[in-house]
Order: C-alpha cells, then sequence, then structure tokens
C-alpha cells in the first residue's frame, strides 16, 4: 500500500525514486527511534515507581536521551516535509510545462482555461 501511495501522489504524477527512497528512509529511522523511546519510557517508568535514589538520579539522562530522541524525529519529519514539497513543486513544474493555456482573469493573475473532459 505504501509503494502505491509514493508513485501516485498527485493527480497519477510519480515521485522520482530518490524521493521514495528518502521517505522510506526517514520513516524507519522514525519507527526506529519511536521504539527507542518505549523502551527509555518503560524504565523512566520503573526507576520512577522504584523511589530509589540511584534511579531517579539516572533518570535525568534517560529524560534527555529521550528529549533529544524526540528532536530527531522533529527534524527527520522537518525533513520529510520539504523532500514532499520539493518534489511537488519539481512535478508541478513538469505539468505547468504542459499546461492547458491560460486567460486574464482581470486582476492582473493568469486564469487556468478547464477542458471539458
Amino acid at each position: 500500500m505504501e509503494d502505491d501511495l509514493f508513485s501516485t501522489i498527485g493527480n497519477g504524477t510519480q515521485i522520482e525514486s530518490k524521493v521514495t527512497n528518502t521517505f522510506q528512509k526517514n520513516f524507519v529511522q522514525v519507527q526506529n527511534i519511536l521504539d527507542q523511546n518505549k523502551l527509555l519510557i518503560n524504565e523512566i517508568n520503573q526507576n520512577h515507581e522504584s523511589k530509589i535514589p540511584v534511579n531517579l538520579s539516572r533518570n535525568v539522562g534517560l529524560i534527555r536521551e529521550l528529549n533529544n530522541n524526540i528532536r530527531r524525529v522533529v527534524d527527520l519529519y522537518g525533513d520529510l516535509s520539504n523532500s514532499f514539497a520539493k518534489s511537488m513543486d519539481a512535478s508541478s513544474e513538469g505539468e505547468s510545462a504542459s499546461a492547458a493555456p491560460t486567460k486574464s482573469d482581470g486582476r492582473g493573475g493568469q486564469k487556468r482555461i478547464r477542458s471539458n473532459g
């Protein structure tokens, strides 16, 4: 299903394999980080419930690691968003080269003429 999503986005426009590979790579990285975060959260909770001073002080480092992981996930999603936007820009540039004729809309802009069919 994911392959279908990435191969036909935006009116059947095919995204280049480089962009698709970037998406897949980033999604795998995000999932790995989220899996690691789950383990960190479990350990933090266990340490907190134990109320043992050494475990509680260890939580400081674990929470820092968790925060850093969350930052990495945000960065990866930002990269995904940028890659997607760039691919859509490139896709629409290809479409505009073969776009339908335009006419003035009376406001200084151009208006696309729709074809019936």
